[in-house]
């Protein structure tokens, strides 16, 4: 007793205790955030940069993928703080102040593939510094301070490919040969370290399997392969550091450089013959990058590049003081297929442009060209990508791009072309992408994109509003995705645009208050294959009616992505979404949805992610009707909201991420679930909780809400809950109790109550009942009862008996008619065998008849038993039992020489009360009880 007695307390206190244990934190990250992902992978990947930590944190999950930690103020790594992450690839750890690392501080990283710990103030590699990095195959450790490696600290990373060492203090080349000696090693970077020369006499090494080499330094002056350890070098890369001085190129042997095919040069890091001397030992070059050279260039190297014979990739980018290439500088380069001129200060197209006839992209972006001639592309037919973008320029000629039928990729944007003119009439037939964006175009007219019939991607944001003809975008019948700036009261005409998928509309305030034309849905109807729509006001409407009509997203049943950003003015209707049943986002930001009703949601209901942020929120109700179960990504900062309801959450079973920064939280008891759940569920996690701030009340004024004390909260209803709750449970027990054990009591005193109502009422005598004798029995005793006891005792003897089968009241309840039969005679004769023990009912009647014998204090009850039972059969039967003790039966196995005196004695107990048995081999105690 003692055991249960501790159980049930045990089970009455357990849901207090558990208010007050503090679970570990698995979504509400103090210092991090888990990245939302759009598709569902097990994957975690953990944003913990620019948060001016000092210690890594240690509440994040350890199953993560992906840790971001940099741009903080680590200065050490200890054992401890990646323990059991074994199932981390990518760890960031840069720009920081580390300046030491403990031994094995990784030893449980076995699957990392991304180590980067560039910017930090390490001085030293030691021997077990990066032990269990058995599969990282990139590793950045430039821009530290760097001296000494142990020749043992790349020992386990049989993987590695890339390994960046740039900008430390290395001495001698000879420390950087366990490098060369991984299996694996494709990229070496060593550029801006100490190094006074690179001689491969110096490595006694026979062979590596590096591929790429980055080598400068401020001290660097000779670089020299003599040895064949490089058989599978291809690219070097030349650069220079502050104060550098001028490299000599020592390589005699152009057969040891023979697979080189990419040549990197930045800066004078070599002086003017040096680079020619370089050029003309690469005869197999392909690919060469030369910036910030313009001394160079000017000086005539161009001349030596374009005796590259195999030469097709060019870049000469980031020359800041070039603003023209003299003529013939790239004309003989028949092979080169690439060409970055993009980030000088080039006034025109160069003319040698024009002869490059195998050319296939040319950049030019980010120059001062304000004026596109006809000649520019004259024989440039194999041009597919075309980058004009951040240029000056003012207009386009036909002429100037009619030649380019191969052109795919045009980029324009960010210029002044004021019109588009008959630029795209009967050109660029396969043009398949068009950026036109941040110019200022007036105006756009019908038929200046019909030769674009290819067309896929058309973006002509402009960065001021104009005239814009309804059927300018008719031609382009195979448009996928369209970004367009648009005013307020226009229509586009999208007929025929059968494949558009994706559109963009900026739509501007030009101050006039127009009104909407009656077809205004007719625009957007054909557009059957919509995926994405985002609309976005780039001005204040002023309570302009922006609102769009349901019938706008009628025929896009296949819409994925809605957004409208400053577009509505009040919640949308209930029917918006009801023809887009595979809407999976939606973005309603930036307006008043103070009204939102759930009505909205409830067609979505594949809905996964739901931005709602300014949109002047005050409560989230809503969300409990809205049938949002497959909702994954939940934003709703910069709105009114105080208090988060429990069934909130909970109508949100799917939800991962929360977003409810810049809210005025409460800091009452009425947020003290929401608080608990922020910290201890495992599902969803609540962006930057620890960051939310309280507005109310007032003396809570800028105190955090996780830092509220919720423990009050539960201190106020600990003593009700716990009342309450012991009570509730004494009550389920005593009733329990009560029902098992006492049942048929209660029926009887319910039953002995209404028949001392109806006594009471009605006067009603003593003699005054209705039968003599109620036959209590089993159904398999029937024969017995109809054919033997019944012409005796109502044909002979005359008396009038109560039969279940023949005298209870059709649809009265049956424990009613047994009450009622046995109150309403005056004895009750039970039929007894062994059938009638083991029958539910004929218990039920037994008892009901002994609870009258016991009040009552009458003999109401006579025993009749049809077989021998032996005693030890009737001990299942304590009731049973209880009754032989103290009443004498009638056997009428014993009567079958005697039925007369049977019968006789059972005619005097139904007479009197002490009349004594006939034959004294019939009867073995009192006839009646």
């Amino acid at each position: 007793m003692a055991t249960r007695g501790h159980l049930l307390l045990f089970f009455i206190l357990e849901p207090f205790c558990l208010l007050h244990i503090t679970p570990s934190l698995a979504y509400s990250l103090k210092n991090c955030t888990i990245l939302y992902q759009e598709t569902r992978s097990a994957d975690v990947s953990l944003d913990c940069a620019n948060r001016n930590l000092e210690t890594i944190p240690d509440d994040f999950p350890k199953n993560a993928a992906s840790v971001q930690l940099n741009n903080n103020r680590l200065k050490k790594i200890t054992r401890k703080d990646f323990s059991k992450m074994s199932q981390l690839r990518r760890l960031h750890l840069g720009f920081n102040q580390i300046d030491s690392v403990y031994d094995r501080s990784f030893s449980d990283l076995v699957f990392l593939k991304t180590l980067s710990m560039e910017h930090n103030n390490l001085n030293h590699l030691t021997r077990d510094m990066f032990y269990g990095l058995s599969n990282l195959t990139l590793l950045n450790l430039s821009s530290n301070f760097i001296q000494f490696i142990h020749c043992s600290a790349f020992r386990h990373m049989y993987r590695l490919q890339t390994l960046d060492l740039g900008n430390n203090d290395l001495q001698q080349i000879v420390e950087i040969q366990p490098v060369l000696q991984l299996p694996q090693i494709q990229t070496l970077k060593l550029r801006c370290n100490q190094f006074s020369s690179f001689e491969t006499k110096e490595l006694s090494l026979n062979f590596s399997s590096l591929r790429e080499i980055d080598i400068s330094g401020r001290n660097l002056e000779r670089f020299s392969i003599t040895t064949p350890i490089f058989p599978f070098l291809q690219m070097i890369s030349l650069s220079g550091c502050e104060g550098n001085s001028t490299l000599k190129w020592d390589i005699t042997d152009k057969t040891l450089l023979k697979r080189v095919v990419k040549l990197y040069i930045a800066d004078a890091v070599l002086s003017f013959i040096e680079t020619e001397k370089v050029l003309k030992s690469l005869y197999s070059l392909s690919h060469l990058r030369l910036q910030h050279l313009d001394e160079w260039i000017r000086k005539g190297l161009l001349t030596t590049v374009c005796k590259l014979p195999a030469l097709k990739t060019l870049d000469l980018s980031n020359q800041s003081y070039i603003s023209k290439l003299p003529k013939g500088s790239l004309q003989s380069l028949e092979q080169l297929q690439f060409l970055n001129l993009s980030t000088n200060r080039l006034t025109n197209v160069p003319f040698d442009v024009r002869h490059l006839s195998s050319l296939e992209i040319l950049l030019v972006g980010n120059n001062l060209i304000s004026e596109l001639n006809c000649e520019d592309f004259l024989n440039t037919t194999r041009l597919m990508e075309l980058y004009l973008n951040n240029n000056r320029i003012t207009k386009l000629k036909r002429c100037v791009l009619q030649s380019l039928t191969d052109l795919k990729v045009l980029g324009l944007s960010n210029n002044l072309i004021l019109t588009v003119g008959d630029t795209f009439k009967k050109t660029l037939f396969k043009l398949e992408v068009l950026d036109m964006s941040h110019n200022s175009i007036i105006s756009l007219e019908s038929g200046d994109f019909q030769g674009l019939q290819k067309l896929k991607y058309l973006n002509v944001t402009r960065n001021s509003i104009g005239k814009v003809n309804p059927e300018v975008f008719q031609e382009l019948i195979n448009l996928e995705s369209l970004t367009v700036c648009l005013p307020y009261d226009y229509e586009p005409n999208f007929t025929g645009l059968q494949l558009l998928e994706h559109i963009t509309l900026y739509l501007y305030n030009d101050g006039i208050l127009k009104t909407h034309h009656s077809n205004i849905n007719e625009s957007f109807f054909t557009l059957k294959s919509m995926k994405t729509l985002t609309m976005i006001s780039k001005d204040y409407h002023y309570g302009f009616p922006l609102d769009m009509p349901t019938e706008l997203l009628q025929s896009m049943k296949h819409l994925e992505s809605f957004r409208a950003l400053n577009i509505y003015i009040n919640a949308p209707p209930a029917e918006t979404f009801h023809f887009n049943p595979q809407l999976k986002s939606l973005t309603l930001a930036e307006t008043d949805l103070s009204n939102l009703k759930p009505g909205m949601f409830l067609p979505i209901p594949n809905l996964q992610t739901l931005d709602l942020a300014k949109c002047k929120i005050k409560s989230l109700d809503f969300l409990t009707q809205a049938n949002l179960s497959a909702l994954r990504y939940l934003k709703l900062s910069n709105n009114e909201i105080s208090q988060i309801n429990e069934s909130v959450y909970q109508a949100l079973p799917s939800l991962t991420y929360l977003d409810l920064s810049n809210n005025p939280f409460t800091c009452e008891c009425l947020n003290a679930d929401f608080i608990t759940w922020v910290k201890s569920n495992k599902e969803t996690q609540v962006i930057n909780a620890h960051q939310y701030v309280c507005s109310f009340p007032v003396q809570k004024q800028g105190t955090l809400l996780l830092d509220f004390d919720i423990q009050s909260c539960w201190d106020q209803g600990n003593f009700f809950f716990f009342v309450s709750s012991s009570s509730l449970v004494v009550l389920t027990l005593l009733t329990s109790f009560v029902y098992h054990f006492l049942k048929w009591h209660l029926i009887y005193m319910f039953h002995l109550f209404l028949a001392f109502l109806y006594d009471s009422r009605k006067g009603k005598k003593a003699d005054s009942y209705q039968f003599d004798a109620f036959v209590s029995y089993n159904s398999q005793d029937e024969d017995w009862v109809y054919h033997e006891m019944l012409p005796v005792l109502e044909e002979e003897q005359g008396w009038r008996l109560c039969l279940d089968h023949r005298d209870f009241q059709p649809g009265k309840p049956i424990i009613e008619n047994i009450t009622d039969a046995i109150y309403g005679s005056r004895k009750t004769i039970c039929v007894i065998s062994r059938s009638y023990l083991q029958s539910e009912w004929c218990s039920r009647e037994i008892q009901m008849a002994s609870f009258r014998l016991f009040d009552e204090k009458k003999d109401v009850l006579i025993l009749l038993f049809l077989e021998d039972i032996p005693p030890q059969h009737l001990s299942p039967y304590h009731r049973m039992r209880k009754l032989l003790k103290k009443c004498t039966y009638l056997s009428w196995s014993k009567a079958e020489k005697h039925p007369g005196v049977f019968w006789q004695n059972v005619r005097k107990a139904l007479q009197t009360k002490d009349d004594p048995p006939k034959d004294p081999a019939l009867l073995t105690g009192p006839t009646q009880c």
